[in-house]
């Protein structure tokens, strides 16, 4: 299908563009440099290692990697035919001379072999991993800030180095957009000694044995967006060790889900309410669907309405009526177990299990959803998913809500085959009639630019948008 040029659009609009999610291939023999800087030749090797287990991966059999069970890794992932383009992600200096020809007026650059540091379980190598990946980052883009950022890779196994990293790498390098893990595995105690031993996902909010407010702090403190950019390959359904398509279709809507859901009932919007938190390329149908969802669940089971479910109040006298009226005669020959009948999955459980499941996240009221999800979260959508008109459809959203959609490039990756045609995808909606030119001025532009000012004003400060950013 063809779309219209960048140029075309540019012509029609009176706005920048920002791209809130591009993403650059970091250049791995120079990045290996960094790393034995930043921690030795035992960070390098163990990060390095990480690819070498992918590859065996990759020439196993699925069988075989069902023995293991493990997933089929990634495979022809990026630009290849379009060497331009693939030149493009792991040159900065490239990319900033083509943003016009892609009609780019700022990019937020966003890693992509950084991404599986969240992933790697030692200690030593995952932060040492990050720390050096935040070096190259800084260096890489040190001559192009007028047009791109680089965001910083903030692992999160533990509050504690978070806090060092975001210290590190905001304080001292001065980057200003940050990426922390959505999510980390932890083993079950009561698996004992096993060759690989269960585990479960903390996703940092609800339910995690560390209080992650600390670092939630730290980025008030430092003026930084929280983004998360978590894949969900490697869990749940997404396990096929035959394909790479079944295991990537929704996974970071997923990820991004795990993430929103769990802060959102654990109440990190509601006590940093200047905070802004963004959940990549995995687009804002999820996200509609989750604030719906979180709606209904809080009318049926907030705590003033919940206890209309508990078996007690049971009115046994008319249950037995009607069970005489209208049970069969099998059913009558066992009315004396009718507890039986009644208890399982109605019992809460001692008082330590909370009936009030709402009170942590400081929802009390329908609009209290809302406004978080208008306030608080942003969403970013790929250019060519249909789906992002569900953000701007304010019939469509319960209580007229518009959600934060942000446009994100993906450039870099193999679902965008020409750089020079994203801005013509995004633009596709206005050409059906499905989002009109407001909404795209707010897709391309002002949500994004609200997801960092809303964290500091200052964000676009020496920038070319910086002008356009002053007034809105």
């Amino acid at each position: 299908m063809s779309h219209r040029t960048a140029a075309n659009i540019r012509e029609r609009i009176d706005h920048p563009i920002i791209d809130a999610d591009g993403h650059c291939l970091e250049f791995l023999p120079l990045v290996r440099e960094y790393l034995r800087d930043a921690g030795g030749a035992r960070v390098d090797d163990g990060f390095w290692a990480t690819f070498e287990g992918a590859r065996a991966m990759a020439h196993a059999t699925p069988e075989q990697r069902r023995d293991f069970g493990v997933m089929r890794p990634p495979w022809w992932a990026f630009p290849a035919e379009n060497t331009l383009d693939r030149a493009t992600a792991m040159l900065p200096r490239l990319m900033h001379e083509r943003l016009d020809e892609i009609g780019l007026d700022f990019a937020v650059v966003y890693p992509t072999y950084g991404l599986i540091i969240f992933n790697i379980a030692n200690d030593e190598i995952r932060r040492g991993s990050a720390r050096g990946f935040n070096l190259y980052l800084r260096d890489a883009y040190a001559d192009f800030g007028d047009r791109l950022t680089p965001v910083a890779i903030i692992p999160m196994h533990t509050p504690e180095e978070a806090i060092e990293e975001l210290d590190f790498a905001c304080g001292e390098l001065g980057l200003k957009a940050v990426l922390l893990a959505g999510h980390a595995m932890r083993d079950v105690r009561a698996a004992g000694e096993t060759p690989r031993p269960m585990q479960w996902m903390d996703t940092f909010g609800w339910d995690s044995p560390h209080d992650y407010d600390a670092v939630w702090q730290r980025c008030v403190d430092l003026g930084v967006s929280p983004t998360f950019h978590s894949s969900g390959m490697g869990w749940g359904s997404r396990m096929s060790p035959s394909s790479y398509v079944y295991n990537h279709i929704g996974n970071f809507a997923a990820g991004g889900e795990a993430s929103c859901r769990s802060l959102l009932l654990d109440g990190v919007p509601h006590r940093f309410p200047s905070l802004r938190f963004a959940f990549l390329e995995g687009g804002v149908g999820w996200a509609g669907t989750l604030y719906s969802d979180i709606l209904g669940h809080f009318e049926k089971r907030n705590k003033f309405s919940v206890g209309r479910y508990d078996h007690t109040r049971i009115d046994r006298a008319e249950l037995l009526r009607l069970f005489e009226r209208y049970g069969s005669d099998r059913a009558l020959a066992h009315i004396d177990a009718m507890d039986d009948a009644l208890w399982p999955f109605s019992d809460p459980g001692g008082k330590e299990n909370p009936i009030d499941e709402f009170k942590r996240s400081g929802i009390t009221r329908p609009e209290d959803v809302r406004d978080i999800f208008a306030r608080n979260f942003f969403f970013g959508c790929e250019a060519d998913d249909p789906a992002n008109a569900t953000a701007f459809d304010t019939r469509r959203n319960p209580m007229g809500a518009r959600l934060n959609a942000v446009f994100s490039s993906d450039v870099g990756h193999w679902d965008v085959p020409d750089n020079r045609q994203v801005l013509g995808e995004a633009w596709e909606l206005v050409d059906e009639g499905l989002i009109d030119a407001d909404d795209f001025r707010r897709f391309t532009f002002t949500n994004p630019a609200a997801l960092y000012t809303g964290t500091n004003e200052d964000f676009f400060e020496g920038t070319v948008v910086e002008q356009q950013i002053a007034r809105l």
